[in-house]
């Protein structure tokens, strides 16, 4: 089959990609279901996806529930991204003994991870990746661990036929509709009408290939008008909105808006927003030695905006008040982003609305500052 040629898999074909996959080498990482949540880990076969259920978002409330169509992908976004495989969380760099007088480094702390083959990456996911591309691997301070497992990711994207109460993605131009480079893309019809089949094409050679190994027809025109009509009706079924084009200049006025005194009264400086955040990539690096001093460690490990250390330099933070804070993170993703990348650093995925504690919407304080902004010109 040609590359980038529609063809139809049928459902019960996903447990056939997952092991062609595997067969290759790759660890698959998809959705599954652990702790009340829609996570992403490790899957060793289509038992492990979260057939038939789907969540209720809200600010600050995440609810699964349960239906009776066998749906594979009819979630939102979780409060996990894909960033946890390709920018991990805590990095290893470094350890070291002293014995006998001598100090002695044991190792460099590099430890390739696996290949990982990411199964349902959604378009704002995909974007987001795209971001951190741009800044995790632009030279001359190419993270390589990063790296390495950026270049051996193999990429399932997933389209969106519908979007959660917390999705934004279409007015950040992110999505539902995929844009960048996928392996495989996956659109799942049919689940709620009894012809459970997944529209899938190739974006790449290996793609082909594992397509080519699946039982397949060639995709009849009315799956494809089928498919564009869902990801349309999702796109246009978003209920939040942000004003991309607007945002820059809207906060580079609000600098000294009233509202941040608001939404810092609200804020718990708790960094939740920017752990589940999948474009975030900020880190710091710690070290630590046993009781005896025998033996050290230096690890890097994400790091927040939120937190009071994140400035700290010899004297003091700079950021020192919850106001600060907030607005540090927000204008980064809304304005200065586009000075360091040339784009927006946010994606529309939602996340930091739904796992928000005090339920803060990214959207709705834009716009507040938005408004009080122009009343000040």
């Amino acid at each position: 089959m040609p590359e980038g040629s529609h063809v139809v898999l049928r459902a019960n074909e996903i447990g056939a990609l997952i092991a062609a996959l595997q067969h290759r080498g790759y660890s698959v990482i998809g959705p599954t279901i652990r702790d009340a949540a829609i996570v992403y880990a490790e899957i060793s076969s289509a038992a492990d996806l979260p057939v038939g259920w789907s969540d209720s978002q809200e600010p600050g409330r995440y609810r699964l529930t349960h239906g009776d169509a066998p749906a594979m992908f009819a979630y939102g976004c979780g409060p996990q991204s894909w960033k946890k495989y390709l920018h991990p969380a805590d990095v290893a760099l470094w350890s070291a003994e002293r014995s006998n007088g001598h100090f002695r480094i044991l190792n460099n702390g590099t430890h390739p991870a696996p290949p990982y083959a990411l199964l349902g990456v959604r378009a704002c996911e995909l974007a987001a990746i795209g971001l951190q591309d741009q800044a995790l691997l632009r030279a001359p301070y190419q993270d390589s661990v990063y790296a390495q497992r950026r270049e051996q990711a193999f990429v399932v994207a997933k389209q969106c036929t519908g979007s959660g109460p917390t999705c934004f993605c279409d007015s950040m131009g992110t999505g539902p509709k995929i844009k960048g480079a996928f392996d495989i893309e996956l659109t799942e019809l049919g689940a709620f009408n009894g012809d459970h089949r997944f529209l899938a094409r190739s974006g790449s050679k290996r793609g082909e290939q594992v397509l080519g190994e699946l039982k397949t027809t060639l995709a009849p025109a009315a799956d494809v008008k089928e498919a564009d009509a869902l990801i349309e009706k999702a796109a246009k079924g978003q209920t939040r909105r942000l004003d991309a084009a607007a945002s820059r200049a809207a906060l580079e006025r609000a600098f000294d808006d009233k509202h941040w005194d608001e939404v810092a009264a609200r804020c718990l400086a708790c960094g939740n927003c920017t752990m589940v955040c999948p474009t975030c990539f900020c880190t710091t690096v710690e070290d630590a030695t046993d009781i005896a001093g025998t033996r050290a460690e230096r690890h890097r490990r994400w790091d927040s905006c939120f937190s009071a250390s994140f400035t700290y330099i010899h004297g003091g933070s700079v950021r020192t008040s919850v106001k600060s804070r907030y607005r540090q993170w927000l204008s980064h993703k809304l304005a200065h982003w586009i000075d360091q990348f040339g784009a927006h650093g946010c994606v529309g995925c939602g996340r930091c609305i739904t796992w928000c504690p005090a339920g803060i919407d990214i959207t709705a304080e834009f716009r507040a500052l938005q408004e009080t902004s122009h009343g000040n010109t």
